[in-house]
């Protein structure tokens, strides 16, 4: 087995997968493994939705426990040392928070991103002057923390379109996303130039929902869909918040964003043929 194949999130997501499958093989529920004292129900939870790196001793109770075999036992120890890697945000401080390198772990390793946002342009797509904007809007940061985010914005972009095997990258934005001013009219200028110029690369398409289209069935909200190459590593959408962010793995679920992000890119028009 290659370990060393895509991100340490996409790592710990086939790591935590494949751990569930053997404590469910096993006959056993996240109860039997709080009272073997092998872990909390919290860290179990982490563990199998790969919200964290697991240790090799942690690997080798739970296999003990499941009754997985040996090799099979050695591929998840293998796992494990994978998902420890600190990952390209080892270098920004304090003002990138972990649950932003996981995402950008996830975002760097999809095929593609299918993603809708009424408010903002996306962060892929943001240039530096807009980006540096949005996250000044954040008052409690730090100049030096909002240098960092903003540093880290523009590496996630170079770690998606500058891979030598291109990604696809699929957005729709309402006009309301265009007509919010970000910075100064200069800012705003410059981003959509920059949105219409991105917007014609192979692989890209970047579409813009106008007023009058009306309603639509993504209204309920911004979210951003993500696929992989790998067939174990199922299609995920993340959902941001004032509160954090929840990650959707359920087919069903995933299927209905999908169908929702259909229904809003047919009433959209590409940005380049947006007027306002």
């Amino acid at each position: 087995m290659d370990t060393t194949k895509g991100s340490a999130s996409l790592v710990r997501r086939q790591l935590g997968r494949r751990l569930r499958m053997y404590r469910e093989e096993a006959g056993k529920n996240q109860d039997d493994v709080v009272e073997a004292n092998v872990a909390g129900r919290t860290k179990i939870w982490q563990i199998e939705t790969g919200k964290i790196a697991v240790r090799p001793g942690d690997v080798l109770a739970l296999a003990r426990l499941y009754g997985v075999p040996a090799a099979e036992t050695d591929e998840l120890l293998a796992l494990a040392d994978a998902s420890r890697s600190t990952g390209y945000t080892a270098e920004f401080g304090s003002g990138v928070p972990d649950s932003f390198g996981f995402f950008a772990d996830l975002e760097a390793g999809a095929a593609a991103l299918i993603t809708y946002n009424s408010e903002l342009v996306t962060g892929l797509l943001q240039t530096e002057r807009y980006a540096r904007a949005t996250v000044r809007a954040g008052r409690s940061l730090t100049a030096s923390a909002v240098e960092e985010r903003v540093a880290f914005r523009m590496k996630r972009q170079r770690a998606f379109f500058e891979r030598a095997k291109p990604r696809r990258l699929d957005v729709v934005l309402s006009a309301g996303a265009l007509r919010v001013r970000v910075g100064s009219p200069a800012v705003m200028e410059e981003q959509i130039a920059h949105l219409r110029a991105i917007g014609d690369r192979d692989g890209v398409s970047v579409r813009v929902l106008p007023f009058e289209n009306g309603l639509h069935a993504a209204m309920n909200g911004p979210f951003t869909i993500l696929d992989f190459d790998d067939p174990d590593d199922p299609s995920v959408v993340r959902l941001e918040s004032v509160v954090g962010t929840r990650y959707i793995e359920r087919p069903k679920h995933v299927g209905e964003f999908r169908a929702a992000f259909e229904d809003v890119r047919a009433q959209a028009i590409p940005v380049r043929e947006y007027r306002e």
